[in-house]
């Protein structure tokens, strides 16, 4: 929507008016928000959208790939669901974040941390390479830290960058949502291309009851079965939203044990170890030794090299969404 309504100040032409209605039907009133000379960065979790694109294009069985053989559905959904997010949030700058192979500090805190994950498909494998090469062809950085999560980078990064910019982070992961702020915000993909929802301090409260810092909080009284640590046995979400709504916090609720019912003291007392170690593991660090300049990640597709890339990896019907 950028120059629909010219300069501030300037009179208000009914073209113009057609442009903000329509930009608003096809963006939402946050629209209304941004300006020109205010960045808008997207951090994007790419593990979330590979893996959402994968499942989401062979639950029939069908695998897309080239003439060659080379799997290609995860990559070709992957586009489709980055592309949506772009056109719908309009960022000036673009990062997106991987974990790598090897694991995480986390894995040497706790060492069954993740070890429930069942091996990744067999047609998926080639397309980790594959989606960093299409989101570099669109001049995005990946960035990505041995010993370190992608939640990690995406952390790091929206406390860098919200100091002068609007940050979205896109993902499907709820534990982002500890990283809400007045300046970053999460939109959590739903199930259907285009249906997000964006969380705000203000819409996190009003539809969990939890700030963000309760959301550590949370996981580590409760534990978190994706990703394979216990929390604290026989406390379940119910139980824990109780506790937090009541005392605030971990510490709030380990300085009132005696006040706590006999039963769930005898459980909290019986794992504290693992109550501390699962907070720990719960919490995004937003301190990883990532670097990633905000005039290094500026949004601007040079249109050639992608669908240089697109026709490469044969994906028909795609060269539509940039323009």
């Amino acid at each position: 929507m950028a120059g629909a309504a010219g300069r501030w100040g300037d009179p208000v032409q009914a073209e113009d008016i057609c442009a903000i209605i329509d930009a608003i039907l096809l963006y939402g009133s946050d629209v209304l928000l941004k300006t020109d000379n205010q960045p808008t960065v997207l951090l994007v979790d790419g593990m979330a959208l590979l893996f959402r694109a994968f499942y989401a294009t062979s639950y029939g069985g069908y695998i897309m790939r080239t003439s060659g053989g080379l799997p290609t559905n995860a990559v070709y959904g992957f586009v489709k669901y980055f592309m949506d997010a772009v056109k719908r949030f309009r960022p000036t700058h673009v990062v997106c974040c991987w974990d790598l192979s090897g694991g995480s500090f986390r894995n040497e805190q706790f060492a069954e941390y993740k070890a429930n994950r069942v091996d990744c498909p067999e047609e998926l494998i080639p397309q980790f390479d594959l989606v960093k090469d299409v989101t570099a062809s669109f001049g995005v950085p990946n960035i990505g830290i041995e010993g370190y999560e992608a939640d990690d980078c995406i952390g790091t990064l929206s406390r860098l960058y919200g100091e002068e910019a609007d940050v979205y982070i896109l993902t499907g992961d709820h534990d982002m949502l500890q990283l809400v702020s007045d300046r970053v915000k999460v939109v959590i993909m739903k199930k259907g291309q285009g249906n997000y929802t964006v969380y705000t301090p203000e819409a996190l409260l009003e539809e969990k009851g939890l700030t963000p810092a309760q959301i550590v909080d949370l996981k580590g009284l409760m534990g978190d079965t994706a990703d394979n640590y216990p929390g604290v046995k026989g406390i379940g979400e119910k139980t824990a939203l109780k506790l937090l709504a009541e005392y605030g916090s971990v510490d709030g609720i380990l300085e009132h044990l005696p006040q706590l019912p006999r039963g769930v003291r005898a459980k909290i007392e019986a794992e504290l170890d693992m109550l501390h170690l699962s907070r720990e593991l719960a919490r995004i660090r937003c301190d990883a030794p990532v670097a990633c300049p905000l005039d290094g990640c500026a949004w601007a597709v040079d249109r050639h090299a992608v669908i240089a890339k697109f026709e490469e990896l044969e994906f028909k019907g795609l060269q539509q969404l940039i323009g």
